[in-house]
């Protein structure tokens, strides 16, 4: 504990919480490379949980960094401070009874196991947006791999910089050989299983 800091136990607990919302409250961090269908999966995965009368948020890398993130560059340092500060806030989101959608790069297993270990048992499912560096390239709308490959950005992930695979993610969807849809679907099964 930081000095002159105490936890405070508050009246109201995520068991109060849920019960309102009637839903599993979850984060559902999706990791993969820039271009992978992230983003664009966490936005069908939304609307389709909302049709379903569902509590959602998703927590998207590049409007994190451009609001509560905005502080940060891409060094080593600020890299793992926004994974932190993401997961910290899904964790709040998570114990207020929410479904948390996170679509962030997060290319480091030991930035994403730190995420896990702060949620209950349960509450946190690792899905690898497993798309090839080839087809991410390819979806580049943003340039952003050309910058890189022509040294315009440093430290770019799965150029420059490592993307670390998940060795045992709750589940792996490929955006290649899979319709926006079927990977929804296949999200949606893994929220409504224990």
């Amino acid at each position: 504990m930081k000095k002159n800091i105490q936890y405070q136990n508050l009246t109201i607990t995520q068991f109060e919480r849920v019960s309102l919302k009637k839903q599993k409250p979850i984060c559902l961090w999706m990791t993969g490379l820039s271009g992978s269908g992230k983003t664009t999966i966490a936005n069908a995965l939304e609307r389709a949980l909302y049709k379903m009368d569902k509590h959602t948020y998703v927590l998207d890398g590049d409007n994190l960094r451009l609001g509560l993130n905005s502080d940060l560059d891409f060094s080593k340092k600020d890299r793992y401070e926004n994974i932190r500060r993401v997961a910290e806030t899904a964790k709040l989101m998570v114990d207020s009874g929410l479904i948390v959608i996170v679509a962030l790069i997060s290319p480091f297993r030991s930035e994403r196991d730190w995420s896990r270990s702060i949620f209950n048992p349960n509450e946190f499912k690792e899905i690898y947006i497993s798309t090839t560096l080839n087809v991410c390239e390819k979806r580049d709308v943003k340039g952003l791999y050309q910058l890189a490959r022509g040294g315009a950005i440093e430290d770019f992930t799965g150029i420059s910089s490592p993307y670390e695979e998940p060795l045992n993610p709750e589940l792996t969807i490929d955006t290649e050989n899979m319709t926006i849809d079927e990977c929804v679907q296949k999200i949606l099964n893994q929220v409504k299983s224990p």
